[in-house]
């Protein structure tokens, strides 16, 4: 009696990790958790807490996701909890930034790289913009321009921290300008950035669009330029770098998704790689998106790792000329 049971507890032991191993049982069976790298009322923080807000549809995952905000050093901090003490169980998700986590990693003193991570899905690419305040006598990129050229180092500019998108945009226009901006990385993201902008605290900014444009439609920013290839649909009037003058490419545009760590199981991955673009599609939060000014940009977990790589290797030709 005691074989018979004790076969019967292997076999349904069996079953159960056959189960497990094909799709791990009734994933996700509780609620997960998204670590984002920069405080709460930052552009990553505000775009993440709407594109996870169906996860627990039905049609979505069926369960809640909530977000962990660990800002800090530019997103190092949440970046390097999350390459080495995050579970790779799929109940801990991450939401990354490109470039600023290669970046960073390219340029050393960190725990991660590109390896360290798995991507699900991209939902948004957000590119960088200057900015000043509303009372800035500083109308145009050009104005701008002239007064760090007669005047360098001393145009003040705040941004999200080192090596992160805003950084990469100074960097450029700096080569591109030959001129010299002094550089300041705020603590506390995007949202600190931007507040020290309003404040005067700063001459100018380098922020994200969908930050820059609730500023700019609240009435408390100028955004003078956009570094993208073209102009976006939520700033027709606004021109491009190039446009106005500085030969600045998209190099410093934030893509924006969702990642696990290394070592998460395949098959959590592929649930998750399958069900989060669809979430991401969802009418309430492609229209809450819009009326936040934060543009999105949908791809899959291959279109990301493709994304992934290719940033890579621009970054590190792009940095090892700065």
């Amino acid at each position: 009696m005691k074989k018979l049971l004790a076969g019967a507890a292997m076999a349904i032991l069996g079953l159960t990790g056959a189960a497990y191993a094909d799709g791990h049982g009734n994933f996700p069976d509780r609620p997960i958790m998204m670590m984002v790298s920069y405080g709460a009322g930052g552009a990553t923080d505000f775009q993440a807490r709407i594109v996870t807000m169906t996860a627990g549809n039905e049609d979505a995952l069926g369960m809640p996701i909530a977000i962990l905000n660990k800002p800090g050093a530019g997103g190092r901090v949440g970046w390097n909890w999350f390459a080495t003490q995050a579970d790779a169980d799929g109940y801990t998700l991450g939401a990354y930034n490109i470039p600023h986590f290669i970046a960073q990693s390219i340029k050393g003193g960190v725990e991660y790289s590109a390896d360290s991570f798995e991507p699900i899905a991209n939902w948004g690419a957000d590119p960088a913009v200057l900015i000043v305040g509303a009372d800035s006598a500083f109308n145009t990129l050009q104005d701008v321009v002239d007064f760090a050229k007669a005047n360098p180092g001393k145009l003040t500019t705040s941004g999200a921290g080192l090596f992160v998108g805003h950084h990469i945009a100074a960097l450029q226009m700096e080569k591109a300008g030959d001129m010299k901006i002094a550089f300041i990385p705020t603590k506390g993201g995007g949202a600190a950035a931007m507040k020290a902008v309003i404040a005067g605290e700063v001459m100018a900014g380098i922020n994200n669009l969908s930050d820059a444009f609730r500023a700019a439609e609240a009435g408390n920013v100028k955004i003078l330029a956009v570094a993208d290839l073209e102009r976006n649909e939520f700033l027709p009037d606004v021109p491009t770098m190039k446009e106005a003058g500085l030969d600045v490419d998209n190099a410093s545009v934030n893509f924006r998704g969702i990642m696990v760590p290394k070592g998460t199981p395949e098959a959590i991955i592929e649930k998750l790689a399958a069900t989060v673009p669809l979430m991401f599609e969802n009418s309430r939060v492609t229209g809450k998106m819009k009326s936040g000014g934060s543009p999105m940009h949908i791809m899959n977990r291959d279109e990301v790792k493709a994304m992934w790589a290719a940033r890579e290797e621009s970054l590190k030709e792009l940095l090892s000329g700065l």
